[in-house]
């Protein structure tokens, strides 16, 4: 690497004095452990898979695959264009959720750290995250109605990510309240893990009661897709119950009375003087942001379209994909632990970046051998898994040690904003490559391609110091000016 490459500096910043209390990172770990109800089993093995499968295809479709089956030869092509539609749609609406967040996520943040509401934003947004996700229970495959049902779920799916994106804007930004320094990595790491372990004990949960057997508990089969529809139900309980304790548990920041309450429009103004102040006073930081904006949602697609490409290409069924997502879970989770000790010793960006190099290495894997079959996925679908908890926790405690403090909500409400300026990549790539191939496995490329990009752009930076950037902007007095919009 050469001399002139790209560095994020860092000046010394005072903070307040933070120590890690053991039952408020409990606490704020649940959250992760709870939230695992919308990321495992909403957003990636059980809701998305199932209104993107055959139970909401158009039953000539399916009835004609499944007597070319019967008879040794392939899928129908018709069968394989309804799919490959409603991956796409899926996408679409995804991309849609993206624009939505990127708009919001700042100025909500700056709002919640001036007034001193961050734990209040925390309760309201994950509280609308659970009813979107409870009112998935309406979506049913109904033969008179298929594609009308596909669209309510992917609205729901689109604006419980709405919601969900923004309560963690301000659930990252605790990150700094509770642990100290030197445990960033680690306090952030079992966040992540939390998250992947309780992904485990849900899945198990839901995989034994509800979707395995023929007559589940309380009698529930799989007619009108009232397995999955309940299991969904569960899960938004789930996450309620798990929410609680870090909404009682981690004091509310306190109100910055020094902060004006423009208008809506005057705060996107100032988001615009924010980021111009960032390329002139703390660029690096800016550049961190801009390359975690693309591979983030690399991440984000390779969880989000997992289990549609495991269902679609390489034939899993229901169960056979929540058995993967336990297995998955436990692998990402574990991995995730040893990544946060990992960040503290090796430093952030080398976990990432190693991430990053496995994913893309695994990812294409899946891609060339999809006519491989199952243990092809199994295989190279876990590895995949290996890699992803440690790029998303190290990305969250690198930002974590950079900035300055009271800022954290708007900061992370920024990394929210560049990474929801990108989402609609993955999503897109994803689509693209389907609709231009016709052939599901190829959104696989289009995923891969994502992450080899943001690879290529975080490479050329080094982390100096890992400390608080933005405090050089704040000396030169340039520094962003958190607003908040008026109630």
């Amino acid at each position: 690497m050469s001399d002139d490459a790209p560095t994020v500096t860092a000046v010394p910043v005072t903070r307040p004095t933070v120590t890690t209390h053991r039952g408020r990172v409990a606490a704020w770990a649940l959250w992760d452990w709870g939230s695992a109800a919308f990321n495992a089993v909403i957003t990636t093995f059980v809701f998305t898979r199932w209104i993107t499968s055959d139970a909401f295809a158009d039953p000539a479709a399916v009835a004609a695959a499944e007597a070319e089956g019967a008879a040794g030869g392939p899928a129908t092509d018709a069968l394989d264009a309804i799919l490959a539609q409603h991956s796409a749609w899926l996408g679409w609406g995804l991309t849609a959720a993206g624009a939505c967040i990127a708009l919001a996520a700042p100025v909500l943040g700056a709002r919640a750290d001036s007034a001193g509401r961050r734990t209040w934003w925390l309760g309201i947004q994950t509280a609308v995250t659970v009813l979107l996700s409870a009112a998935m229970v309406l979506v049913r495959p109904d033969p008179d109605a298929l594609s009308y049902n596909v669209v309510l779920g992917i609205t729901l799916l689109a604006l419980g990510n709405i919601a969900f994106e923004l309560a963690s804007v301000n659930y990252n930004a605790m990150l700094a309240q509770i642990a100290a320094p030197g445990a960033l990595g680690k306090v952030s790491g079992i966040g992540w893990g939390a998250g992947y372990i309780g992904g485990i004990v849900l899945l198990l949960l839901l995989f034994v009661g509800f979707i395995n057997p023929e007559v589940g508990w309380f009698g529930i089969t799989d007619g009108d897709g009232m397995d999955i529809r309940v299991s969904v139900l569960v899960s938004a309980v789930w996450f309620a119950v798990f929410a609680i304790p870090v909404l009682v548990a981690v004091p509310e920041v306190p109100q910055d009375t020094r902060r004006q309450a423009p208008s809506v429009l005057a705060s996107y103004r100032q988001l615009g003087r924010d980021i111009a102040a960032l390329w002139r006073n703390a660029r690096h930081t800016l550049y961190f942001l801009l390359a975690s904006a693309v591979y983030r949602d690399g991440l984000a697609g390779v969880f989000t379209f997992g289990a549609v490409i495991a269902s679609g290409t390489f034939g899993f069924s229901a169960s056979e994909v929540v058995v993967f997502a336990i297995a998955a879970n436990l692998v990402a989770g574990v991995a995730t632990l040893l990544g946060g000790w990992a960040d503290d010793r090796v430093g952030p960006k080398a976990v990432i970046t190693t991430s990053l190099v496995g994913l893309v290495i695994s990812g294409s894997a899946v891609f060339v051998l999809h006519d491989a079959g199952a243990t092809a996925f199994w295989v190279f679908g876990l590895l995949l898994c290996v890699f992803v908890g440690p790029a998303q926790s190290a990305s969250r405690s690198l930002l974590a040690r950079v900035i300055p403090p009271g800022r954290e909500s708007e900061v992370f409400g920024l990394y929210a904003t560049t990474g929801r300026a990108a989402s609609f990549l993955a999503p897109l790539a994803f689509s693209t490559f389907i609709t231009v191939s016709g052939s599901q496995h190829w959104g696989v490329v289009g995923i891969v391609l994502v992450l080899a990009v943001g690879l290529a752009l975080l490479l050329p930076l080094r982390v100096a110091q890992v400390r608080a950037p933005l405090a050089e902007a704040t000396e030169a007095g340039e520094a962003p000016t958190p607003v908040v919009p008026a109630p």
